[in-house]
């Protein structure tokens, strides 16, 4: 079990990016826990996060977390800036933005079980509620400031109706060549069975449903959004207030960052591709629809940092050397015709010449017996 003692060795390697301040009176999150179980989590499994590390873990990257703001001083996070657009502080007095921010990059520390899918991204949170979902003026002014942030992956895990001002900020990041993951929403009652949820029903938006360990979805979650892919979405565990953990969460929330890390691991492995081709590499390599609401299925780290999609310009094969020039047409000569003529003569010349060699063999032998004979005659037996 991860006890006390280690947590506090981490809190050693912590490096504070905002000033530590006194959470205010009424901020209680609900209580999480010191101690994991000495396994991975499923989910970081199921993902096989680790493999994708041999490519990239998601340095160079941004992402924005919208959410209920960090506990920034947990061991295994480190937040380079915070945006409190409520006004109410820093601190995350619900636990969800602090758990979201874990799943998304929580720094690996040889020991501990629990780890981020893209470590070594820059976060950037901004607090845009006290509560789950909040308001969406503040909701617009967040996605706004993220885009101003310099963000390359903006997370939102929380749901809200359809807006024109909404529809414009998600409008601006897309443009901004930002790669916008967003939940589908949770079903909490028959009325979220029929409704969308949005920013994540936008068009462009990667909308992400949560999946049990088999990649078929969770009851939780809500099929009436229409889903790009799924991520893990029940009995999760992720980083929680007061340096602690939380386990068993669950909901489309939650499995949205494992999409958005997956999202920065991309966009490190290959920074020439725009938020649309990220958003598509990510759907094209999913391991595959598991039934309604589960869209292209899990979502596969490990395949989208190193899948070779054919209609990926980026894709296509570096050639070190430049191909040879074709050779021009007279670079080889032709075989000239048969002279028939000359070889006919050369034939007779050569089989005249073979017979006046023979002849003159033959005389050479023959004139100094016939000189010794006489010239003649010679008897026969």
């Amino acid at each position: 079990m991860i006890g006390r003692a280690l947590l506090a060795s981490l809190l050693a390697l912590h490096l504070v990016a905002v000033p530590a301040a006194a959470a205010p009176d009424d901020c209680r999150p609900e209580k999480g826990t010191l101690q994991l179980p000495a396994g991975e989590p499923w989910a970081q499994k199921r993902l096989d996060v680790k493999n994708a590390w041999r490519l990239t873990r998601g340095a160079g990257v941004t992402v924005a977390v919208i959410d209920s703001g960090v506990d920034y001083g947990h061991p295994q996070l480190r937040v380079s800036k915070i945006v409190d657009e409520t006004h109410t502080g820093h601190h995350d007095c619900v636990g969800h933005g602090t758990a979201v921010s874990g799943i998304i990059a929580a720094r690996y520390v040889a020991g501990v079980p629990f780890h981020g899918v893209a470590p070594d991204a820059r976060l950037v949170v901004l607090k845009q509620s006290n509560k789950r979902d909040g308001d969406i003026r503040k909701l617009v002014d967040a996605i706004n400031h993220a885009v101003d942030a310099g963000a390359d992956v903006i997370n939102v895990s929380v749901r809200a109706s359809d807006h024109t001002s909404l529809r414009a900020a998600v409008q601006r990041a897309l443009a901004s060549d930002i790669v916008v993951v967003a939940a589908a929403g949770n079903v909490t009652g028959p009325d979220d069975e029929s409704v969308p949820a949005y920013p994540a029903a936008y068009d462009g938006v990667l909308s992400v449903g949560g999946a049990a360990p088999d990649g078929r979805r969770v009851d939780s979650s809500n099929a009436a959004t229409p889903v790009g892919v799924v991520g893990p979405g029940t009995d999760i565990t992720a980083p929680w207030p007061g340096k602690a953990y939380k386990r068993g969460l669950e909901g489309t929330s939650y499995a949205t960052p494992y999409v958005a890390g997956t999202a920065a691991l991309v966009r490190a492995r290959f920074p020439g591709l725009n938020q649309e081709q990220v958003r598509r590499r990510i759907i094209a390599t999913a391991d595959g629809t598991a039934g309604a609401g589960t869209g292209a299925g899990m979502v596969n780290p490990v395949l989208a940092v190193t899948a070779v999609l054919p209609y990926e310009a980026a894709n296509a094969p570096v050639v070190a050397d430049p191909p040879p020039t074709a050779l021009p047409a007279d670079a080889i000569a032709k075989v000239p015709p048969r002279d028939e003529t000359a070889i006919g003569i050369a034939t007779a010349v050569g089989g005249g010449a073979l017979l006046a060699a023979m002849v003159a063999v033959a005389l050479a032998l023959l004139v100094p017996l016939g000189r010794r004979r006489g010239w003649r005659p010679g008897r026969t037996s």
